[in-house]
């Protein structure tokens, strides 16, 4: 599979327009020992974009990554979340937030969540660069959607396929 077959969905350029805007909606809640925990491996390109946002907004956040997994092999999430690396850091009396790729069916950040405030957080918040809202198998309502996104699937940006493609700096659509 070649790059002229991937159409670009949301551009470098809208994608960065769009996380200057998040972080000033985050800078606004004005969190308190700022955690942003990174989930790992899709969000690892805009988390690292949305800090270097963060920075430029003044903000200081501490960073994590945590590793989640409910899709094996699969384009199609199993429906169980395991841990397959978890944060370092201590999350007690601190504000969270869980930056994400994907939100489709809620699964995994549900239960990254939960995990966390059962950990002592004094909240936790979520920020994903796309929401697919007719995906949602469980109830979750994210704080912070850089886009609404058709139920496509996507590639770029961090996110792949069988590995692929996530070397691109825009999210795109393969054969579309």
């Amino acid at each position: 599979m070649n790059r002229s077959n991937i159409r670009v969905l949301f551009s470098a350029e809208q994608i960065a327009e769009r996380e200057t805007s998040l972080v000033q909606e985050i800078a606004a809640t004005k969190p308190e020992r700022l955690l942003v925990i990174a989930v790992l491996k899709g969000s690892f390109v805009f988390a690292a974009d949305l800090i270097r946002a963060m920075d430029a907004a003044g903000m200081a956040p501490e960073v994590e990554f945590m590793s989640l997994s409910s899709y094996l092999e699969g384009t199609v999430s199993s429906g169980s979340v395991r841990i397959v690396h978890d944060i370092e850091s201590p999350v007690a009396d601190r504000d969270v937030l869980l930056v994400d790729d994907i939100l489709e069916s809620g699964r995994t950040l549900t239960f990254a969540k939960d995990l966390l405030m059962a950990r002592g957080a004094r909240s936790v918040k979520t920020c994903v660069l796309l929401e697919k809202p007719g995906k949602r198998a469980v109830h979750l309502n994210p704080d912070y959607v850089g886009f609404t996104c058709p139920d496509v699937f996507v590639v770029g940006y961090g996110m792949d396929v069988a590995h692929a493609w996530r070397q691109l700096p825009f999210v795109g659509v393969i054969g579309d």
